[in-house]
């Protein structure tokens, strides 16, 4: 049985020697693209770099940042998960050190008469009880042979980085969505502008309706369409008025406050959208973009439990040992020398029926790594995808606000022109509140198009992994 032992403690050395436990497995960087898609950018300089306080330039949308920074619920959760993981990691520096334990004990046993035990305690003691004292400590090691200590180590090492990833993360999106909330909020404020002023040019068309009604010049049709366009603005205002509101309070949750109006000072037309802004290459998201960074270490992750799951098909050396007082005498409980008492053990424990067990755990970890694997490479294409979409964003709305702002400039002309035609009765009241109707059309969506291309430099400075810092 002896040299059975010893036969499988030997394989199991040389078993480890040469296969050099579980060989981890790197992240997969060999194929992500030199640019991105529309792009032959080869300048690493990227506005993700660019901190965002420094990103963003209106005060008031930085005061809002800020508040959300310092008060939104889902980032302190994601501090207190991070602290969570970090006490985790720091238990696991304690893995490789003795576990040390002080016990006192006070015991009493009584024999049977007629039992062996009870007869020489008779003889011996002259009772037919023994009491024992004891106090000591007890020092228990597991020594880390195999690297299953340090392989828990990076585990739980992984693990806390990725909570930090996790609330850099969580930032970006905070920092992205009150900036594309409150580019939303400006944008309804400009249509409830719009409306307001249609509104009132809708009021002096009917007024000089009714005025041509009165005088028999044009029937109760052409007052009535009139009015029906007039009501089209009028109808938009207590609507941009209910969604100004709807938004106001999406802000006040990002921020962590309750609903309540938001004091601003930006006009969407005075906001200037960004032009040529610099991306770098994708190489860069690597470092950049916090889930990608997240994704590399749950494989770092993933493979420091392969070690572990195969550090546990190997023996595993412990050793022992005891000390103290012990006396079957309270008064003689701490008399020393005498009632001192020591031992020291060491021992090799080798799974044997579980072993079936551990080595389907074991392939399980690989599958697992393999699926970190497989993940990282969705991620990045995922982030590099992002990015391509940011990009074409930018490029087409900026032609769109351009045939937009031109459509609405040649409609400003045609409702000059209508209007003044219009007086002279060279025009119908038709032609005029037609060219109306459509100039708030044109304005309302002019408005949403300078606020899609403001979203959509947000969501590209979002993807290139800007805002955490």
């Amino acid at each position: 049985m002896k040299k059975d032992i010893k036969k499988y403690v030997l394989l199991s050395l040389l078993s480890v020697t040469f296969s050099s436990f579980a060989q981890e497995v790197k992240a997969p960087t060999d194929d992500i693209p030199a640019n991105f898609r529309n792009s032959t950018a080869t300048d690493t300089t990227t506005i993700a770099d660019i901190k965002w306080e420094q990103f963003f330039t209106e005060s008031d949308l930085k005061h809002l940042i800020d508040v959300a920074l310092i008060k939104n619920n889902d980032l302190q959760i994601a501090e207190e998960n991070m602290n969570i993981a970090n006490l985790q990691y720091k238990q696991t520096k304690w893995g490789n050190i003795p576990q040390v334990n002080a016990g006192v004990s006070a015991a009493s046993t009584r024999f049977s008469d007629n039992s062996l035990n009870g007869f020489n305690a008779q003889q011996s003691l002259g009772q037919h009880h023994i009491e024992d004292y004891t106090a000591g400590l007890n020092l228990s090691w597991e020594i880390g042979i195999w690297g299953k200590i340090r392989s828990q180590k990076k585990s739980a090492l992984a693990s806390y980085m990725q909570t930090a990833e996790a609330k850099k993360a969580l930032q970006t999106s905070i920092v992205s969505n009150v900036s594309k909330g409150f580019y939303d909020l400006l944008m309804l404020d400009a249509q409830l502008d719009i409306a307001k002023k249609t509104l009132m040019l809708n009021d002096s068309t009917l007024f000089i309706v009714g005025l041509q009604f009165d005088a028999g010049q044009v029937t109760s049709l052409a007052k009535d369409q009139t009015e029906a366009q007039r009501l089209v603005a009028a109808k938009l205002i207590p609507e941009l008025e209910q969604n100004i509101q709807i938004q106001e309070n999406v802000l006040s949750i990002l921020t962590g406050t309750f609903p309540e109006a938001k004091e601003r000072e930006s006009k969407l037309h005075s906001l200037l959208v960004k032009e040529n802004l610099s991306i770098g290459i994708p190489a860069q998201l690597l470092n950049r973009r916090s889930d990608v960074k997240s994704a590399e270490l749950a494989l770092k992750a993933a493979n420091a439990k392969v070690g572990i799951a195969k550090a546990s098909l190997y023996p595993s050396l412990n050793i022992t040992a005891a000390a103290g007082v012990n006396s079957f005498e309270s008064s003689n409980w701490f008399t020393i020398p005498a009632s001192l008492f020591g031992s020291v053990a060491g021992g090799l424990t080798a799974p044997l029926l579980n072993g079936k067990k551990l080595n389907t755990q074991y392939k399980i970890t690989k599958v697992q790594r393999e699926q970190a694997v497989i993940q990282f490479r969705q991620t990045v294409l995922v982030a590099v995808g992002e990015v391509s979409n940011a990009l074409v964003k930018i490029e087409k709305q900026k032609k769109q606000y351009e045939i937009a702002n031109q459509r609405v400039e040649t409609l400003k002309k045609a409702i000059a022109n209508a209007s003044m035609l219009f007086k002279n009765g060279m025009a119908t009241y038709l032609e005029v509140i037609i060219a109306q109707g459509n100039l708030l059309g044109a304005e309302l969506e002019l408005a949403s198009v300078k606020k899609d291309r403001l979203s959509s430099n947000v969501e590209l400075y979002h993807a290139l992994g800007g805002g955490w810092e």
